[in-house]
């Protein structure tokens, strides 16, 4: 089992920033980590994801202006997010594969505003 809490969502200017952290309570093997957001009315969408050799991807929207990166020693993953548009907007969950199991925080809000 693990369990993931995120932290870092708030409500932020057009072209601003946010760094989003999750905390993995287990540091057994987690081949691949990512970030997924949630709009109102939509479905959970990948925003990023790295695996275990730090190999990334990104959904087109976000590339250029977010990145993922992990801490292997402090069991944590993070997501800079920069030059924030109001699309952004969402709820934003953090994802670990372990073996065949997959695991889910409870999410954080990211609101882009003015």
């Amino acid at each position: 089992q693990v369990q993931l809490v995120e932290s870092g969502g708030g409500l932020v200017q057009p072209g601003g920033s946010l760094r989003l952290s999750c905390v993995a309570s287990s540091s057994r093997s987690v081949f691949s980590l990512g970030w997924y957001r949630q709009a109102p009315g939509k479905q959970r969408d990948l925003v990023a994801r790295i695996n275990s050799f730090g190999s990334t991807n990104y959904t087109d929207s976000v590339k250029g202006r977010f990145t993922i990166s992990r801490d292997n020693v402090r069991n944590t993953l993070y997501l800079q997010m920069n030059s924030l548009k109001p699309e952004d907007t969402a709820v934003y969950y953090c994802n670990a594969v372990v073996g065949s199991y997959d695991y889910w925080g409870q999410g954080t809000q990211v609101t882009v505003s003015s």
